[in-house]
């Protein structure tokens, strides 16, 4: 298993692919495929059968997980960097590299 350097609840940025440009908060992430999921983008249309939590039934508009290679962090004044880990005392940290920011 490979160390991801994007986690959940992080704000990030699409960097390829057909819906590079948007922004979005991680609302998962799959670390088995190297997948995330980002709200509001790469959203598909699922067919879903009538079930007890939805009698009707019908399309359902939801997030598909998004390549991992294709997102890049977004630090607190907006733009993308890549990210570090350093020591802080006895604490590991993240950091943006562009910055030099813990995040």
């Amino acid at each position: 298993m490979t160390k991801l350097k994007i986690k959940s609840g992080d704000t990030v940025k699409v960097i390829a692919g057909d819906h590079k440009g948007s922004e979005g908060k991680v609302l998962r992430v799959l670390t088995d495929k190297n997948k995330a999921i980002v709200e509001a983008v790469n959203m598909v249309k699922k067919h879903t059968k009538p079930s007890a939590q939805n009698p009707q039934g019908g399309i359902v508009e939801k997030e598909a997980a998004i390549q991992i290679s294709n997102l890049s962090l977004v630090t607190s004044k907006g733009e993308t960097t890549r990210v570090g880990y350093r020591m802080e005392g006895d604490k590991k940290v993240r950091f943006s590299k562009k910055s030099n920011e813990v995040i």
